[in-house]
C-alpha cells in the first residue's frame, strides 16, 4: 500500500493548535502500564531467553490494541458519558489482562484471552459509533487475534507460542483488511479511507505517547524500591539507587529533550494520507522496543540492586544492558521514521550499552550501572556537541 503516492492538497498552517490529552485518557494509560509492570514481574521471575521471548509476544499483542485506543480517542474524544463509560469498560478489560499475565502461559491464558476479547469488542464498538458500521472490518481480524490468544490458553508448548504468533499476524493485516475488505455501503474508496485514517491531531497524538512513556519510566523508578526492599539504607545502597535513577533520567533525556517536539513538527508537515503510515512506523513499531527496553531494565534493576557488591548472573547483567540497548535501538527507529537527525550516536550507544553485559558479569553490579550511565552521558554529550557544530551561523548565512 503506497500511501505517499496519493497527492492530496493539504495546508499545514490551517490546522488547529491541537487539543490536550484528557485526564480519562491518562487514567486509561495508567491501567495499561500496569500490564508493563506485570510483564516485568514475569521476566524478573525467570530471566531467560524463553521468558524474554514470551514477554515480547505479550507486549506486541497488547500494545497493538493500546495503539488502537490511542488512535481512536484522537479521532473520537471521550467527551460524552456513553464514550467515557465504554472507555472505562476497556480499562477494566486491560486490567483483567494485566492480572492474568504472570501465569498466562500456565493456567490463566483463557482469562487473559477473554479479557483481551473484551478489549477488542469495546474498541470496535466505539470505533463504529464514530466512523460508521463499515469500519467494523477493523474489529474482525482483531477479534480473531483475541480468539487465537484465548485458544492458546487451552494448549501447551509450541502450540501456545504458535497461536500467539498467529494473533500477531492477524493484527498486522488489520489495516489491509479494513482498506481492501468487503465493499462499503457509503461508497468510500481506499484513497478516501487513507485520508480518514490520517486525520490525526498531531499535538494530541504525540503528547499521548509521550505521557505513556513517562508512566512507563515510572516502572523503572518503582523497581528501585522493589529491588532494595527492606535492606538497610547504607551509603553503598543509596549510591546504587542513584545510579539506577540516573539510567532512567538519561533515557528520559534521550527522548524528551529533542525528539517529542520535533515529532509534532514533522506530523504537522505530513499530509493526512501519509500520516497513518508515519504514526504506525514511529509510534508502534519503534515504540515497541523502547517499552520492552524499559521492562527489561526494570527487571534487571529489581534483580541486582540488593546485591550491589556481587557479580551478577548473565541474566540480570544482560537485562540491564539489553534494556538500555533496546530502548536506544527503538529510538533510532523512531528518529529514522520521522527523519530526525542525527541517529549514528544513538546507534553506537546501543551497541556500547549491549557490550557492557560482557563486562558486567566480571565486575560488581554498581560497576555495570556506572558503565551504562557513562555510555548514555557520553552519547548525549557527543550528540549535543555535534548538533551545535552542525547548526549554521545565521549571520554567515546572510552574507
Amino acid at each position: 500500500m503506497d500511501i505517499t503516492s496519493l497527492h492530496t492538497p493539504f495546508d499545514t498552517t490551517a490546522e488547529e493548535p491541537g487539543r490536550r490529552v484528557t485526564t480519562l485518557e491518562l487514567f486509561f494509560d495508567l491501567v495499561f502500564v500496569f500490564t508493563l509492570t506485570q510483564l516485568t514481574v514475569l521476566l524478573a521471575h525467570d530471566l531467560s531467553f524463553a521468558t524474554a521471548g514470551r514477554v515480547a509476544l505479550i507486549l506486541v499483542v497488547l500494545f497493538w490494541m493500546y495503539g488502537a485506543y490511542a488512535y481512536l480517542t484522537n479521532q473520537v474524544p471521550p467527551d460524552r458519558p456513553s464514550r467515557r463509560l465504554l472507555l472505562m469498560l476497556g480499562m477494566a478489560a486491560f486490567l483483567v489482562c494485566a492480572l492474568a499475565i504472570p501465569r498466562v502461559f500456565e493456567d490463566t491464558g483463557v482469562v487473559f484471552g477473554l479479557g483481551f476479547l473484551l478489549v477488542v469488542a469495546v474498541h470496535t464498538g466505539l470505533y463504529t459509533r464514530g466512523h460508521g458500521w463499515d469500519s467494523i472490518w477493523y474489529g474482525v481480524p482483531n477479534a480473531l487475534a483475541a480468539l487465537s490468544v484465548t485458544a492458546a490458553g487451552l494448549v501447551d508448548g509450541l502450540a501456545t507460542d504458535g497461536l500467539w504468533l498467529l494473533a500477531i499476524a492477524l493484527q498486522f493485516v488489520t489495516p489491509l483488511v479494513a482498506e481492501h475488505g468487503p465493499g462499503r455501503r457509503d461508497g468510500r474508496s481506499a484513497a478516501t479511507l487513507r485520508v480518514q485514517l490520517g486525520a490525526l491531531d498531531p499535538a494530541h497524538f504525540v503528547e499521548r505517547h509521550g505521557l505513556l512513556l513517562i508512566i512507563a519510566f515510572g516502572e523503572s523508578v518503582i523497581s528501585i524500591g522493589v529491588g532494595i526492599g527492606d535492606l538497610p539504607l547504607t551509603p553503598e545502597l543509596l549510591c546504587g539507587a542513584f545510579l539506577a535513577l540516573a539510567l532512567s533520567v538519561a533515557l528520559w533525556w534521550t527522548y524528551f529533550v529533542r525528539d517529542e517536539e520535533a515529532a509534532e513538527v514533522t506530523f504537522r508537515a505530513t499530509p493526512p494520507p501519509a500520516r497513518w503510515r508515519l504514526a504506525m512506523n514511529a509510534y508502534y513499531y519503534a515504540f515497541l522496543p523502547m517499552l520492552l527496553g524499559i521492562a527489561f531494565l526494570a527487571a534487571g534493576i529489581k534483580k541486582t540492586l540488593g546485591h550491589l557488591t556481587g557479580h551478577p548472573q548473565p541474566g540480570p547483567a544482560l537485562a540491564l544492558a539489553g534494556g538500555v540497548a533496546l530502548f536506544l535501538a527503538g529510538d533510532v527507529a523512531f528518529r529514522r521514521a520521522l527523519r530526525l537527525r542525527p541517529v549514528r550516536h544513538r546507534a553506537a550507544g546501543a551497541l556500547l550499552a549491549l557490550a557492557t553485559a560482557a563486562a558486567g558479569v566480571r565486575m560488581p553490579v554498581y560497576g555495570e550501572l556506572l558503565l551504562l550511565v557513562a555510555v548514555l552521558a557520553g552519547m548525549l554529550a557527543v550528540e549535543a556537541r555535534s548538533c551545535v557544530t552542525a547548526t549554521p551561523d545565521p549571520a554567515a548565512a546572510r552574507t
